[in-house]
């Protein structure tokens, strides 16, 4: 499974026009490789109190098949916000579609460009009535003075320490803060997040002594997958950079931890196969930031990290699913003429004042580029900048998410299920159908 975290199919449709201007092209007759997928359907996001979802409810769909509370992981609507008591009961946590891999004997990972402890990958393994409670120092920040640590098991060590998330195979994204304790600084000169002096990636250690911890792009490369029993990679203390802004050296991208994980998980998981989550995390950040140069390049490379998994796998006996968890306000807007520059001004339309406008625009921001009248700014000498912030039309201290369905598109066997317009939380269980595993009807029953 694929998530492009805030990829709206907007977000999907300028990529692709930016993809193609890269080339050279006019961009609009570009495809990005999920969008050459046989099968595509809609997705409805909305989770059990919210109008408009955010990563944690929606995760809680797409990994575990059940809708939940905005702000809650891996768990039923009955718990209330910041109720450790009510997310620590069994009766009121529900399992993942990792689990049900693990419990057939695949392999399993999560990669993400974001932290292994964030919103979207953890749903694949933690029960959380908050998903801020990504280490125990979280719980007390974020907690609202209710919950004590002792009580609530937070994210980091639910990965380490609770199954499914200390039988994953593989884990690579950032975050690496969330694991270590605030006495030691970690590989990138930042002390450690957690109060509790628990170095959890010294545990994971002693409890997998074939495993392998890596924390730069050439320790990750120079991994043998038919040498080690697991993998950990950690390359930012918190979440990644993104891909414009990292250091080659020293980050490996999104198409590279695919690569390295998919060989490990082939070789671990065999004639059992594997199931593994890949997140493309931070075309969300680029879409909050408002700035679409970030959140397009990131999109992109979204996408060739997926044309690495089509490469590497036989579309006969792998299912492919891509899909994102929200959508946000972003717009194409006015009448540019074809090959317009996806990140420029509309050089073919004006407002009623004769200034012309942005052709991304967002309906929530940071920027309204308004002058001390309240009227629109030209912004011919701006909208070249590298990192150019979006204009918006309400005045928010940082974008926001939309409500509309966003898409899927499916590949390999079973694909054919991924169409018209599903309910977010059916994605798992026609994933699960098609590889034989859970506890609901399967393609094997037959």
């Amino acid at each position: 499974m694929f998530l492009g975290d805030g990829m709206s199919l907007t977000t999907v449709t300028a990529a692709r026009i930016l993809q193609g201007q890269r080339k050279g092209n006019t961009g609009e007759e570009d495809a990005l490789s999920f969008e050459k997928f046989p099968h595509t359907g809609l997705s409805r996001t909305y989770c059990a109190n919210a109008q408009v979802p955010d990563s944690a409810c929606t995760a809680t769909a797409y990994l575990c098949g059940v809708k939940t509370n905005i702000v809650a992981i891996g768990i039923s609507a009955a718990v209330n916000f910041n109720n450790c008591s009510g997310s620590e009961d069994p009766a009121n946590q529900v399992s993942s579609i990792a689990d049900w891999a693990q419990k057939k004997g695949k392999a399993t990972g999560i990669v993400t460009t974001t932290t292994l402890t964030h919103a979207s990958p953890s749903g694949a393994y933690a029960h959380t009535t908050n998903r801020f409670f990504e280490s125990d120092t979280d719980i007390l920040t974020y907690g609202e003075g209710q919950n004590d640590p002792a009580f609530c098991t937070d994210i980091a060590t639910q990965l380490i320490t609770q199954e499914p998330g200390k039988n994953f195979d593989v884990m690579l994204g950032g975050g690496m803060g969330k694991f270590l304790p605030n006495t030691i600084t970690d590989k990138f000169g930042v002390a450690g997040e957690r109060s509790d002096g628990k170095n959890l990636f010294s545990k994971w250690q002693a409890d997998n002594p074939g495993g392998v911890l890596t924390y730069n792009r050439d320790q990750l490369l120079s991994v043998d997958a038919t040498k080690i029993s697991k993998l950990i990679g950690t390359f930012n203390s918190g979440v990644m950079n993104f891909h414009k802004m990292a250091d080659a050296t020293k980050e490996p991208t999104l198409a590279e931890m695919t690569k390295k994980t998919i060989e490990v998980l082939s070789h671990k998981g065999g004639e059992n196969g594997f199931f593994v989550f890949i997140e493309g995390g931070l075309i969300d950040y680029g879409n909050h930031y408002n700035t679409p140069a970030l959140a397009l390049d990131e999109t992109i490379e979204f996408s060739e990290a997926i044309q690495v998994a089509l490469n590497m796998t036989n579309p006969e006996e792998t299912l492919i699913v891509v899909t994102s968890d929200h959508a946000h306000p972003l717009s194409i807007s006015g009448y540019p003429g074809r090959g317009t520059n996806i990140l420029g001004l509309n050089q073919h339309d004006t407002d009623v004042y004769g200034v012309k406008y942005a052709t991304l625009n967002y309906a929530v921001g940071i920027n309204q580029y308004q002058d001390e009248n309240g009227q629109r700014i030209d912004l011919t000498d701006q909208i070249d900048e590298p990192l150019f912030m979006a204009p918006s039309y309400i005045k928010g201290a940082i974008g926001v998410h939309g409500g509309e369905d966003v898409g899927i598109f499916a590949s390999g066997p079973q694909s054919h299920l991924f169409s018209g317009v599903m309910q977010q939380n059916t994605i798992p269980h026609l994933m699960a159908y098609a590889a034989c595993i859970g506890d609901g009807p399967t393609l094997c029953d037959n």
